[in-house]
């Protein structure tokens, strides 16, 4: 009878044993505690019916798109290792303009173009900018918070994301090396369709991913809320433009579709109150048709879910530990609200420093941000620290982390969180030191 390899069960006999111990000293009828069980789950519970079924299952689709219609080549071309730094950055930089994500769903797409050959710099550059470089976020802080925190927030945001995405590549630059000596070797590949036709497919999806999460403004009138009032109909416009496109390109059949579709329309039709049910017909019908499908489609299919299926549960799990220690907004976890409007006073590194750790590990959803700041700052926040807060937050949260481990590994990750929070920390001090 062999002896147990301890070297090899430590591991698994460690994981038990903090999990037996936790369960033993579980406080129950703590109403701390308690409290922030519940703000775990109504966390949770919100962000599947807010979050999910919007933001994140189209930007699976969108990912899944990346990887089977977009060449490894091409990816390489424009944001590879050696692809033009000043192509590259700057479209990595701006993209938060057109994509009003937040840290969680822009993983897929992050997770999608490093995947098919992208360099660390400009694909982490995207991580930070596009949730962090939100037109509607930057419009919404400036009127809410002040013109001069509206402004710092967007030019601080384009600057981050170039110089993290800059450290990264110095930083790692030896694997970069070994990823643009390997994009030597790959050949040309010739594309199934012209650049049209499928710079026309992701416009449609990017439509339907940005007018369906398009949220009311604060202002009573103008084109942002002539867009919010007719965001379904936009949506339903981009989404049949799709499904003409998969007809006309991809060899799906058109009255597959016809019938995908038909269930979402009656829904539409009958339910105008209820449009979240509609979208989750017209998604899973799409999940049908493509799935079945022996071609491009089944291909779309099979790398949407591969995403979706790494990536969802790692966002729960986050989830829930995020609304157990922070709580909702407007509620407490197990960490003291007013802790966090008392260490963040002032000007000093350390309530700069705390901001941004706090942000960077607390989940904002997009645009919950500003009504949070505007709270904490009339308890006695500081300028800088808010700033650094608003650099911080946005781009990055512990779901969100937790998703980069398993795309880029633990070392990566650690460097680029510790990047953010180094720069939101440094950005809050001439802040609060030029404007406090």
């Amino acid at each position: 009878m062999s002896a147990v390899d301890w070297r090899r069960e430590w591991k698994p006999l460690a994981a038990m044993g903090a999990i037996f111990v936790a369960f033993y000293y579980l406080p129950l009828g703590a109403g701390r505690f308690e409290r922030a069980v519940l703000e775990a789950l109504y966390l949770a519970r919100w962000y599947a019916r807010e979050h999910v079924l919007l933001c994140l299952i189209p930007a699976f689709f969108i990912a899944g798109a990346i990887g089977v219609f977009v060449s490894q080549a091409s990816v390489m071309k424009h944001l590879g290792p050696r692809a033009p730094k000043a192509k590259a950055y700057g479209v990595a930089s701006v993209s938060g303009t057109i994509l009003a994500v937040c840290s969680c769903t822009v993983l897929p797409l992050f997770a999608g173009i490093y995947r098919m050959g992208a360099g660390l710099g400009p694909a982490t550059a995207f991580l930070y900018a596009g949730p962090a470089v939100n037109a509607l976020a930057v419009i919404l802080t400036a009127r809410v918070l002040g013109l001069e925190l509206g402004i710092a927030r967007a030019i601080g945001a384009v600057f981050f994301s170039i110089v993290i995405g800059l450290a990264m590549h110095l930083i790692f630059r030896r694997e970069e090396r070994e990823k643009a000596s390997g994009a030597l070797a790959l050949p040309e590949s010739e594309e199934d369709r012209p650049l049209w036709q499928t710079g026309l497919y992701f416009a449609a999806m990017i439509a339907v991913l940005v007018f369906a999460n398009w949220s009311r403004p604060e202002d009573g009138a103008g084109l942002l809320l002539a867009i919010y009032r007719a965001k379904w109909g936009l949506t339903a416009i981009a989404a049949a433009g799709l499904g003409v496109m998969l007809a006309a390109w991809f060899g799906i059949r058109w009255w597959r579709l016809a019938l995908a579709a038909l269930p979402a329309l009656l829904a539409a039709l009958l339910l105008p109150q209820h449009p979240a049910l509609a979208f989750l017909l017209g998604v899973l019908g799409l999940s049908v048709v493509t799935g079945s499908n022996h071609g491009a489609g089944g291909d779309w299919f099979d790398a949407s879910w591969g995403f979706a299926r790494q990536i969802l549960p790692l966002l729960l799990i986050g989830v829930l530990i995020a609304g157990a220690l922070l709580g909702r907004p407007g509620e407490e976890g197990l960490i003291p609200g007013d802790w966090v409007a008392r260490l963040v006073g002032g000007n000093s590194l350390d309530a700069n420093l705390f901001a941004s750790v706090v942000g960077a590990f607390m989940y904002f959803a997009t645009l919950t941000e500003v009504p949070i700041l505007e709270g904490l700052l009339g308890s006695g926040m500081g300028k800088g620290p808010a700033l650094a807060l608003l650099l911080a937050g946005p781009a990055l949260s512990l779901p969100n982390m937790l998703v980069i481990r398993s795309v880029i590994g633990t070392r990566k990750t650690l460097c680029f969180v510790g990047l953010v929070v180094v720069m939101a920390t440094v950005s809050g001090l001439l802040y609060g030191a030029l404007f406090g």
